[in-house]
Parts: C-alpha cells; sequence; structure tokens
C-alpha cells in the first residue's frame, strides 16, 4: 500500500494530499534548518544531564515530605543548567503555566508593589490572577497595582512608554513571549533581550519575569541567556516533551526562585518538600526528547501557515516568517471555520477522535472556547491540538504534534472538513489533477 492511499483510507482525499505534498515539497530546506535547532538544543540538553551525573537512581518516585528526593533535586539542576540560570523549580505540584507564573509572581511581589505588563494584556487566565478581572485570592486583593504598555503598532516594545510607565512602585516587569489568544506576532529573544536591558538601564532592581510557554528550544537561546531574572513555564507543553503528565517549571535568579518556593510549599520549608511520587522518569525523558518534540511541533506549524496562507486565509506568523514560538493562528472571519477546523484536528487524534469538540465556557475565560485535543495527557498542548475563543475576528490556534508526521495528518484532516463545508476552496490544479 502506498503512502497516498493509506492517506485515503485515513480519511485525506487525493486533492488535499497533493496540495500538502506540493506545500510540503517546497519547505525542505525551512525543515532542515529546524533539524539543525533541534540538534544543537538536543546536545545542550544532553550536556546539561551529564554534567549532573544522571543516573537511574534519580527516577526512584519518593512519598510524604519529600525530604531528600535526589531525582527531584537534581533534575531542577539539570534545568538549571540547560537554561543557563542559577536555580530552577521543576515540580508535578505546579499544575499548569497559569499557576507557575501564579506562583512566581505572589512569591515576589508585596502589598504595594507594582506589576508592569510590557507586551500588552497577558494571556486570559492571567486577568484573574493579577485582578483585570476581579477572582478572589488575585493581587488586587493584596494590594498589588497593576500597569500594561501594549507593544507598537509593529509589535516592538515601546520603549518610551516603558520609561514613562517605570516609577517607585514597579517591583517586577512581565514580558510574554508567545501571542496568547491576541493576532501579534511571538516576541524572539533578541527583541526580549532588547527590552530587559532597557528596563535594567532605567532601574536595575526591577524583576523581568518571562512567560516563555511554547517557545522553549525553538531557538538556541532563552530568555534566562538574555537576562531574564525569571522564566516560567508548563511541563505539558515543550519542555516536557509529551511525555510529563503534569508540572512547571521556574528557572532564574536563586533568590528568585527560592521565594517561589516558599510561596509553592510553605515559609521554611521552601525547596527541601515536595514528593515526586513515582513520575521522574517522565520528568527526564520528556524533557530530553523536549527538543526533537519541540522540531516536529515547528515543523506542523510552519506547514499550516503555507497550506492555509495560499487559501487566502490569514495567518501568523506567515508562512515565511521567522519562529519564536510552536503556534499558529489561522483567521476564518466566522465561527463555523474555527469549529471546522477544530473537529478536523479532533478527528486526527490517536484518543477520542471520534468526539466533535463544541464551544464551552471554560474556567479563566471570558468567552466561549472550542478546544481539541485528543492527547494522551488531558491538556497537553504540544501535543496536536487546536483552540480558539468563539468571538471576532474568529481565529484559532494550532500547536503541538508530538511528530512531525502527526502534525501533518492533523493539519491536512482539518483542511479537509474545512473544503467538505465548502469554507476552503482548494486551488484548481489540485481539483483538477485527479
Amino acid at each position: 500500500m502506498n503512502l497516498e492511499t493509506i492517506y485515503e483510507r485515513m480519511g485525506i482525499s487525493r486533492e488535499v494530499y497533493a496540495y500538502g505534498q506540493k506545500i510540503e515539497k517546497a519547505l525542505k530546506e525551512r525543515f532542515a534548518a529546524i533539524d539543525e535547532t533541534a540538534e544543537y538544543n538536543q546536545l545542550k540538553v544532553l550536556q546539561a544531564m551529564q554534567e549532573c551525573r544522571v543516573s537511574d537512581i534519580h527516577f526512584a518516585g519518593t512519598s510524604g515530605y519529600g525530604y531528600n528526593d535526589l531525582g527531584r533535586d537534581t533534575l531542577e539542576a539539570v534545568y538549571a543548567k540547560a537554561f543557563h540560570a542559577e536555580a530552577a523549580l521543576v515540580r508535578p505540584q505546579i499544575t499548569c503555566g497559569t499557576h507557575a507564573l501564579a506562583v512566581a509572581l505572589g512569591a515576589n511581589l508585596r502589598p504595594g508593589d507594582e506589576l508592569l505588563a510590557v507586551s500588552g494584556k497577558p494571556y486570559d487566565t492571567l486577568e484573574e490572577v493579577i485582578g483585570i478581572r476581579p477572582s478572589s485570592g488575585s493581587l488586587a486583593e493584596y494590594g498589588i497595582t497593576y500597569r500594561q504598555v501594549d507593544l507598537m503598532p509593529d509589535d516592538r516594545f515601546d520603549l518610551e512608554g516603558i520609561r514613562r510607565a517605570i516609577n517607585e512602585h514597579t517591583k517586577m516587569v512581565h514580558i510574554q513571549r508567545s501571542k496568547g489568544y491576541q493576532t501579534r506576532r511571538t516576541l524572539s529573544v533578541a527583541d526580549i533581550k532588547e527590552a530587559i536591558a532597557y528596563v535594567k538601564s532605567i532601574a536595575p532592581h526591577v524583576i523581568c519575569m518571562v512567560d516563555n510557554c511554547y517557545g522553549e528550544f525553538v531557538e538556541r537561546v532563552e530568555p534566562t541567556d538574555v537576562g531574564a531574572d525569571l522564566c516560567v513555564g508548563s511541563l505539558i507543553k515543550n519542555p516536557g516533551g509529551g511525555l510529563a503528565p503534569t508540572g512547571g517549571y521556574i528557572v532564574g535568579k536563586e533568590a528568585l526562585v527560592e521565594q517561589c518556593a516558599c510561596r509553592l510549599t510553605s515559609p521554611g520549608l521552601g525547596k527541601e518538600v515536595g514528593a515526586s511520587m513515582g513520575i521522574m522518569q517522565s520528568f527526564y525523558q520528556g524533557f530530553f526528547l523536549a527538543p526533537t518534540v519541540t522540531a516536529g511541533a515547528l515543523k506542523g506549524a510552519v506547514f499550516a501557515a503555507n497550506i492555509y496562507e495560499p487559501l487566502g486565509f490569514d495567518v501568523l506568523p506567515d508562512g515565511q516568517e521567522s519562529r519564536h514560538d510552536i503556534i499558529q493562528a489561522v483567521t476564518f472571519g466566522t465561527p463555523e471555520g474555527v469549529i471546522a477546523f477544530c473537529r478536523g484536528i479532533q478527528a486526527a487524534a490517536p484518543v477520542d477522535s471520534f468526539v466533535e469538540p463544541e464551544p464551552w465556557d471554560m474556567p479563566g475565560y471570558d468567552s466561549p472556547v472550542i478546544m481539541a485535543a485528543g492527547a494522551f495527557v488531558q491538556g497537553s498542548s504540544i501535543e496536536l491540538s487546536a483552540d480558539g475563543p468563539m468571538k471576532p475576528p474568529y481565529s484559532v490556534y494550532f500547536q503541538g504534534g508530538l511528530t512531525w508526521e502527526h502534525a501533518k495528518f492533523g493539519i491536512l484532516m482539518s483542511l479537509q472538513k474545512l473544503t467538505a463545508a465548502g469554507i476552503a476552496v482548494l486551488p484548481k490544479e489540485e481539483q483538477t489533477e485527479q
């Protein structure tokens, strides 16, 4: 059985398959560059593991208090080395990326301090953490104020605006690398470096924290390589490699990370407690695989942009832009387009492929959200997934794929659903070729 035939048996028409093959062929050089970055990052992670003398003893689990957990402590040393940071907090007790950010914010801000977001409005789920939308236990309830400086129209940092905004109460600057549910470009590490250097030139004491979600291992350097005091992310995104069943990480300056540990556990206990409960092998192995898994997801994002852009849909980033995270936004302009896309991604999943996703009122969001994620780990967005808010301009956000091959199939299936619904129309040559 040839490849085209098995795709057809899996629900992909010959026309959609031919169109995908033409797009993939044109991306060979781009994919080779992604593989080269993955190779560099693979060696970086391997070197960190070797220098920390990782052994199978570190895979053993602990229970209860988790005192003297060698696996946990060594894994945190591995993360610190790989991110070129002073210290790391890598724990299954951190439930998600939003939780990791909430820990870092709550640990290092005090009543009377101000949080300044310099990349515009943060991701939706942080609005309640900060208190932009009132919520029990928000930073606002503790007397921590918030202001933001929006990006310039060209999505560059507004350095003059930042200068005017920083005052004697500014304790922390928040930078969000990825776009969230916004139609702006993702920030590169070079962009972040410029902003941090500028902030430090004005107020060296201000803590610069980067939300690094979806960006790990996309470039050869991380925000901690360019001056970030704290860098935060989720293990069910890039650094978990698809194997971590839960968890989050915080890396950065030792004193700040220790503050985070005391916030996560308890003052006086800090990093000394927190049982690993037998999942250390998944954390280690996932981190080891993360550069390669991220590369597969990144190829999928590039492929998606080049699939949909020629069909007349707005895509961000566009098909030729450099990449700084694994997310690809496609704007359909109608709720039907978002729903059809997500149903295609779900139909391509290894888990729950028979389920049709529907929009729902998801906690932490201000509008109904549709999510497609037939994943081995619930909510894992390094696995093939897509989601979007059901509000104008009706954009969907695609990410993940543990392998490039699966990401490719997912995109083709999304296109299959859209063409069947009459929302996307293939070029005439693909329609008549067969």
